[in-house]
């Protein structure tokens, strides 16, 4: 991609975000989940909407998913020598660039660049205990992987040539993880990697703690089990320069999706304090979004939840189980994914 094309891509998705309260204007009307697609024999936590129409999503049995006219159809690939692997996260960039990671055993990045006709590996590590949680790209070109401890040290690596080779970080690069401490690899959205070149990272487990660039804070979400901790963190990106303030972190215990204490926090000054919502989500929560400012959608095992006062309060809107919520990048579409191949999106009422 030549510089032109990326400072174009990168002046529209500034311009189509500023303008993102005039696409989810600040209404008191809650949406809906229409379920587009269910039955696929495969659990889809990847998701990647490039805009209102062109769909990615990935998940178990080595599946990856892809509809170019709004969900009303879906073309579904089998990865070609990775039946049996779990994909999942995927970033796509059009109706034909993609990429896959597979979490483990062996940990892999595949990439596509014909619609997922093909796809080439572009990454790949043997090392015992790897395993790979989330991945994120900022724009076309630069994007980080994360992935559990590696002698003590949470895993990092990053591409800056749109992941046709990664990096992996330094040990003295790498933040040191606490004993039972981990990133959960639910929905691909405890890792955000923010236009200001900000890393933001939400950890789970016996301890649940936000990184922020360099910035280290404990998290009050529910923590002290290996099922518990923060699953997902979402920043509200001010395209400046200046550090990000406002972020919602969710997360809960997921093997007691119906508990709603301590399962959601909102902080509105870079995660120096943190409110708990009047009204939380009900239950355990793998993903977040902020559509804009104060409009917010949180899904989990149980149901998906949207808040449009900042995170003051959250309403039950679906009691449909998703583990990934994604707003489109170009756009004004939000569409969920989970298991049993179920693929939803919100619709609101004329």
């Amino acid at each position: 991609m030549t510089n032109r094309r990326k400072l174009f891509f990168l002046f529209l998705v500034i311009l189509l975000n500023g303008f993102s309260n005039k696409i989810f204007p600040q209404r008191k009307i809650l949406p809906y989940v229409e379920v587009l697609n269910t039955g696929v024999k495969t659990s889809l936590r990847g998701l990647s909407v490039v805009n209102n129409n062109v769909v990615w999503v990935s998940g178990s049995n080595g599946l990856v998913g892809k509809s170019s006219n709004g969900g009303k159809n879906w073309k579904w690939m089998s990865v070609k020598g990775f039946e049996k692997n779990d994909f999942r996260d995927i970033e796509a960039f059009d109706a034909n660039t993609a990429i896959i990671m597979a979490i483990a055993d062996p940990a892999y990045i595949l990439k596509t660049t014909d619609g997922g006709e093909t796809w080439k590996v572009v990454y790949e590590n043997k090392t015992k205990g790897m395993f790979l949680d989330a991945m994120e790209f900022r724009d076309p070109m630069n994007g980080i992987v994360i992935g559990d401890p590696v002698d003590g040290r949470f895993f990092i690596a990053k591409t800056n040539d749109g992941g046709n080779s990664w990096k992996e970080l330094s040990a003295e690069e790498r933040f040191v993880a606490d004993s039972g401490e981990a990133f959960f690899a639910s929905s691909g959205t405890n890792l955000r990697y923010l236009y200001n070149q900000s890393l933001v990272l939400a950890s789970g487990g016996k301890n649940s703690r936000l990184f922020y660039d360099k910035t280290i804070i404990d998290l009050p979400m529910t923590k002290g089990k290996e099922t518990a901790g923060t699953n997902s963190v979402a920043v509200f990106d001010n395209y400046k320069k200046s550090r990000a303030n406002k972020i919602v972190i969710v997360g809960g215990d997921f093997t007691a999706d119906s508990l709603m204490n301590n399962n959601c926090f909102v902080s509105n000054n870079g995660g120096k304090s943190w409110d708990k919502p009047k009204s939380p989500p009900n239950g355990y929560r793998s993903c977040v979004e902020f559509l804009n400012k104060e409009t917010i959608v949180t899904c989990g095992l149980n149901g998906v939840d949207y808040s449009f006062d900042g995170g003051k309060d959250f309403y039950s809107i679906s009691k449909e189980g998703f583990h990934v919520c994604r707003r489109a990048r170009i756009g004004n579409t939000v569409y969920l994914a989970g298991g049993n191949g179920k693929i939803g999106k919100l619709v609101w009422p004329e």
